[in-house]
């Protein structure tokens, strides 16, 4: 069994995208950890790791989700398992997966989480003997930077590793460029994956899910994908001549009460409205926004708290959604040596 232990020098380099990526591409059975659990939900009066339930989900392992994981605080773990304690759990967890020719391993948000515990990126790669898969993502100075720094000051050797370069905006000008550099300073790159700008869009379903709001019309709608964000602080007729409002998948947030806004949001291309402060709009709008397939979206936060939570959310995938997972198969079979990593 080949085990990859995906890490990056930086949280968002897109880790758990990439897992994805690999394993539609993979014609062969493979195995999922993620050992330090950072990104917590909690379901059914118990905690799991997000990206744990999304891998078992999209691809039917064979696994429970909370099985994946050791644990998901440094206070409890720090207590539960000495350094050969963790040795001993990690190597137990993989030999339970020995029957997949490939176990992908998760590691934290940065090559930093989880040192305190044993349960950093290299000591997963070093107690499993594993080959470290480095994504790093960013800007040109970013990427260039990461790298540089790795080379200089992490201690990685002895170790198998690999680079993927993610959300690259020109792949071509970083081929020509910089790619040369890199290869100088000894460090395989296994691919180059281009920015897309789909895969930074929500849909209205996962919205709904992350702010817990209530749907009350337009279920069906649920599925399409929110591309701009427009507060209405205005009346419905300044709002309607805005640019910004005339563009497509646009998300609208506003009080139930705002009935010329929500009637302006329902008569252009609007991808979901957000009601805010529990405010339930008439009963005719409802209908008009059921039989157009637009979710409203029930919220008790007030205008300026929905739009900062919405601001601040990271675009992460769900199991329902093929068409990013589609999409992010594409780029990897068309930018990354799957088969070279193992």
């Amino acid at each position: 069994m080949k085990i990859l232990v995906l890490g990056s020098l930086a949280e968002g380099a897109g880790k758990t995208s990439l897992a994805v990526g690999l394993a539609r591409n993979w014609k062969t059975k493979f195995g999922y950890l993620k050992p330090f659990g950072d990104r917590l939900i909690y379901r059914k009066k118990r905690l799991w790791d997000y990206d744990s339930a999304l891998m078992v989900n999209i691809f039917g392992l064979d696994q429970s989700s909370d099985e994946m994981t050791i644990g998901f605080e440094h206070s409890k773990l720090r207590y539960m398992y000495d350094e050969a304690g963790t040795r001993a759990k990690l190597q137990e967890m993989a030999r339970h997966l020995e029957s997949n020719s490939i176990l992908l391993v998760e590691g934290g948000k940065d090559l930093t989480h989880g040192a305190s515990i044993r349960l950093d990126t290299l000591s997963l790669v070093r107690n499993l003997g594993a080959k470290l898969v480095l994504v790093v993502s960013g800007d040109e100075g970013t990427i260039n930077d990461q790298l540089a720094f790795t080379q200089k000051y992490v201690d990685i050797k002895g170790i198998e590793f690999s680079v993927i370069i993610n959300k690259v905006v020109n792949p071509d000008d970083f081929k020509s460029a910089h790619l040369p550099d890199i290869r100088d300073m000894g460090i395989p790159v296994s691919g180059i994956i281009p920015c897309e700008q789909e895969l930074t869009y929500f849909s209205s379903s996962y919205l709904a899910e992350k702010l817990q709001a209530r749907v009350i019309a337009g279920e069906n709608g649920l599925s399409q994908r929110v591309k701009h964000v427009f507060v209405g602080a205005m009346s419905g007729d300044v709002a309607a001549r805005g640019p910004l409002f005339k563009k497509a998948n646009k998300l609208v947030i506003t009080g139930g009460d705002r009935s010329d806004m929500i009637v302006a949001a329902m008569e252009g291309s609007t991808a979901g409205i957000i009601l805010t402060n529990n405010i339930i709009p008439p009963q005719n709008l409802i209908s008009m926004a059921q039989d157009r397939n637009i979710p409203l979206l029930l919220v008790p936060f007030d205008t300026f708290e929905t739009a900062r939570q919405i601001d601040n959310m990271t675009p992460l995938l769900t199991k329902d959604d093929t068409a990013r997972i589609d999409l992010l198969a594409d780029l990897v079979a068309k930018n990354v040596d799957a088969n070279s990593l193992i």
